[in-house]
């Protein structure tokens, strides 16, 4: 495929991907006036997060399927469609059953998103590229993080939460017809050789592979951390530092854009540099990456009530180096999947580390402020939860994304033990034809 068309298709997915995540996000900005409005607790704003990403790790697997089977950007397009309407549909929600049902319907669009996405990269890009393509790619998380926060918390302080929803619908006005006008590439078109899956057990093949299960472990870790952060942080700054909900939104938006673009690109680089060196360097480097993370969230969320300031920049360096797990992690994926089944062994991904991990995040985070919270006002004799031991309560439960990252580094430095051996293995198999999308 020539260089501009390779460009331009990257250049709309990574579009996608962007919107993907400033609508699975938006509601992070959002969660104090809807708390106020809507009478909630913490673990029923958690509660929010985690049913939806519940569907979307049960919806991912089928999807997954259909992206090694079907037309990729049929699939992308239709699931565009779904999240983007319920995103905006959401504004219209009077009641916390209301609401929460429009987003389990967004997260069942966005299921089809990575899957479908990141097999199609994967077919743009020879293996000493896609490192680089991967993390641009998924430069969507901390970018549609950063635009959902900068932009609608001003908004909802301006014009109410509702309005921001309807604000985020928008650009698939634009993105879809976009999608439909790109080429979509054969699959394997990239490989010099072309593994030979096992078709008729891709599930149990791809479950055959050690470093899968670690990176499954990895996947469950990370994005506990990065869900616990991306429902409560703006609430964090909202509540424990003092700053308005516009205020909270943008700061927040500025960090995510600046921590979490130089973290992905330097993870690009970097895993297609070190690939070259030795054939574990990517988990290696994700895995160190994740121990520089573990002390700057742990002094960001000790700093004292009113320094925003260093609280966000010690934080949102945390992040920067959490965001560098995926173009060095998915990636590694690739290496040891052939290529008629990385559809498939993304939503495998998925499924397990959305169900044991992101979607604990948010509501275990949620039930440990709450928990802290009853703790602080019944030390203090208080007849009532006020606002001063919620605030207490969040900073005292944010403490988790420390330890969950010591963690993460474990279980990518077990993954880099074994993704030599499995590596060989898949460039040891014989060729495999090229499969063609369906029209």
């Amino acid at each position: 495929m020539h260089s501009k068309s390779l460009q331009r298709s990257l250049a709309v997915l990574f579009a996608i991907n962007v919107l993907n995540f400033y609508d699975r996000q938006v509601l992070g900005a959002l969660l104090e006036p809807i708390r106020k409005e809507f009478h909630l607790s913490d673990t029923q704003l958690g509660l929010m997060g985690t049913l939806p990403i519940l569907l979307y790790a049960v919806a991912g697997l089928p999807l997954g399927r259909l992206a090694d089977s079907a037309s990729r950007k049929k699939l992308m397009a239709a699931g565009v469609v779904v999240w983007a309407s319920l995103t905006g549909i959401g504004g219209l929600a009077t009641s916390y059953a209301m609401l929460l049902a429009s987003r389990v319907g967004v997260f069942a669009g966005e299921a089809a998103c990575a899957p479908a996405g990141t097999s199609w990269i994967g077919d743009l890009f020879p293996a000493g590229q896609r490192s680089r393509a991967l993390a641009v790619f998924m430069l969507g998380v901390p970018i549609g993080g950063a635009l959902s926060y900068a932009i609608s918390g001003p908004v909802a302080q301006a014009w109410g939460w509702r309005a921001a929803l309807v604000v985020a619908a928008l650009p698939a006005v634009l993105l879809i017809p976009a999608l439909l006008r790109l080429h979509e590439p054969p699959r394997g078109a990239s490989e010099a050789r072309r593994g030979a899956p096992s078709a008729a057990e891709p599930v149990r093949s791809i479950l055959r592979i050690p470093t899968m299960w670690w990176i499954i472990a990895s996947g469950a870790l990370v994005n506990f951390n990065l869900y616990a952060l991306a429902t409560f942080f703006p609430a964090f700054l909202t509540r424990y530092h003092r700053l308005s909900v516009g205020q909270a939104g943008f700061w927040a938006g500025v960090g995510y854009a600046l921590a979490g673009v130089l973290g992905g690109l330097a993870a690009g680089a970097w895993g297609d540099r070190v690939i070259r060196m030795r054939p574990d360097g990517r988990m290696l480097s994700a895995s160190a990456a994740a121990l520089v993370a573990a002390p700057a969230a742990l002094a960001g969320t000790a700093q004292p009530a009113g320094s925003a300031a260093l609280s966000i920049a010690l934080i949102m360096a945390a992040y920067g180096f959490l965001n560098m797990y995926y173009g060095l992690v998915y990636s590694s994926i690739h290496d040891i999947v052939a290529p008629a089944l990385r559809g498939t062994a993304m939503a495998i991904y998925f499924l397990a580390m959305y169900v044991c991990g992101a979607a604990f995040g948010p509501l275990l985070t949620g039930r440990l402020s709450d928990y802290l919270a009853r703790s602080a006002a019944h030390a203090a004799g208080a007849a009532s939860i006020g606002e001063s031991f919620k605030a207490i309560g969040l900073h005292q439960a944010m403490y988790v994304i420390p330890l969950c990252s010591l963690g993460l580094a474990l279980a990518l430095y077990a993954g880099s033990r074994t993704v030599a051996a499995d590596m060989a293995r898949r460039n040891a198999a014989g060729p495999h034809p090229v499969l063609q999308p369906a029209s």
